[in-house]
């Protein structure tokens, strides 16, 4: 019986030994977790090289890159979508099929990119009617007038990372990222404060670097396409023009609701700083802390929800019941695993995680960080289930199940979890924790919802 690898994916492993489906899961989530990662670092480092040249200016790319994140999230739905469909025609060895998806995924994602230019050209208005500062609005938009040209090889680049990723071939994803941070490090470093010759253009040099970036990410992946043969075969820009209206439609079926879903999951984290701002500055910044932590974290079950996407899409295309099953089982205890280690630490050592963050000889750096032990506690809760929720949702999308989890995770989200964080912190006076048990909640929720909404699928299949 063969043997899966990372490597391999013309001819889709049939063993469905555990340790041909641990090692497939560890092969693929690697560098698939070192991916998300590495793309959180480029976000870090706009923030921190422009928190360098002011407040204001710090206000503006915080708002700006909110912006952008909030258009490009949905659009990344599109691109999500194109993985199952290419992991299921790679289980039945259909390369017509995986062709037509990707070619549609990127005409759909341009078309996307399109549509929405407006909203990032014009969003001074849009900031102003918010209630943002003049001058931090007019920051934000020249910000955005530069960086909205990135957002197309950017989602380009999320449909040809799903390709690579379905054909479990996640190493290339992993350096690809790597190459755009460092370049967008060093373009930060240049064009933000004028070193080495380069002009001085501020919060502008920012934007272009981050463009650059996700520009060379596009152009490396689809370079690495068309020089292995095994991918080449795929002939992805061959008569590129051609349009396969079935594909764009079951594109944009499958992917609308993955997009719905992760925006109602960023909206749902939105509200809780809006919560916490009212319960005070130093509530807020407690949150803060506990947030970044645990958005580090859970960059792991995000690495490990495309890993069940593909195994289970892939064991589904060709029709094995077993291999389903136990690609989902072994994804979920290797998702676990990791929670449960990251569960630990944020219980053990709360209050040294905490003060990474701030300056202790500061005189409020105590009292915010008193605050953030109990949060950072119950972020050690929310990542276990969080990451229980991101797997089975991945596992959904491998049967290119979206509807059903999207209203699902709506439910979770919104009508329990955000009405319990309000009823806990303010009914209760719990005040900061009741905001994190009150999400802890829904996100349990939502882990028992898709859990329970994959079995029904599977054993309705079998």
């Amino acid at each position: 019986m063969a043997t899966v690898s990372s490597s391999s994916y013309s001819a889709p492993d049939r063993g469905n030994s555990w340790p041909v489906h641990l090692k497939a899961t560890i092969g693929l989530g690697i560098p698939l977790v070192g991916a998300q990662l590495a793309q959180m670092a480029i976000n870090t480092t706009d923030v921190v090289m422009v928190g360098w040249l002011g407040t204001t200016e710090l206000a503006a790319v915080v708002l700006s890159s909110q912006m952008f994140f909030i258009v490009y999230i949905f659009g990344s739905g599109f691109s999500n979508a194109v993985m199952p469909m290419v992991a299921q025609a790679v289980g039945r060895g259909d390369q017509v099929q995986g062709r037509r998806c990707v070619r549609m995924g990127m005409w759909l994602v341009l078309a996307y990119g399109v549509c929405t230019a407006p909203i990032l050209w014009f969003s001074e208005s849009i900031l102003l009617r918010l209630g943002q500062e003049p001058e931090v609005a007019a920051l934000a938009q020249s910000y955005l007038r530069i960086l909205q040209w990135g957002m197309f090889p950017a989602l380009l680049l999320m449909v040809l990372r799903a390709f690579v990723s379905a054909l479990q071939r996640g190493s290339i994803v992993l350096y690809v990222t790597l190459g755009m941070f460092c370049l967008n490090a060093v373009l930060d470093y240049c064009l933000i404060f004028g070193n080495f010759g380069f002009p001085q253009l501020g919060l502008n040099g920012a934007a272009i670097a981050s463009t650059f970036a996700n520009l060379l990410g596009f152009c490396c992946i689809t370079l690495y396409i068309q020089r292995q043969p095994q991918t080449r075969t795929y002939e992805l820009f061959v008569r590129f023009w051609r349009p396969d209206w079935a594909a764009f439609r079951e594109i944009f079926v499958i992917g609308l609701p993955i997009g719905f879903t992760i925006l109602a999951e960023t909206g749902l984290f939105a509200a809780a700083a809006l919560l916490m701002g009212t319960l005070g500055t130093r509530e807020l910044a407690a949150h803060g802390i506990a947030m970044q932590l645990a958005s580090i974290a859970f960059m792991i079950p995000v690495g490990l929800s495309q890993v069940a996407t593909v195994r289970v899409g892939i064991a589904y295309g060709r029709d094995d019941h077993l291999g389903v099953r136990r690609a989902a089982i072994t994804v979920l205890l290797v998702g676990l695993c990791f929670s449960a280690i990251g569960t630990a630490l944020f219980a053990l050592f709360p209050a040294q995680l905490g003060g990474l963050f701030l300056d202790t000889r500061r005189p409020d750096a105590l009292a915010v960080i008193q605050l953030a032990v109990p949060l950072i506690i119950a972020g050690g809760a929310f990542q276990l289930v969080d990451g229980i929720q991101a797997v089975a949702s991945g596992l959904l999308r491998g049967l290119k199940d979206t509807k059903i989890p999207m209203i699902l995770a709506l439910i979770a989200y919104w009508p329990i979890g955000f009405v319990c964080a309000w009823v806990f912190a303010f009914h209760f006076d719990m005040r900061g924790p009741g905001v994190w048990i009150g999400f802890v909640t829904g996100l349990t929720a939502a882990a028992i919802f898709l859990c329970l909404r994959f079995y029904i699928l599977t054993k309705r299949w079998r």
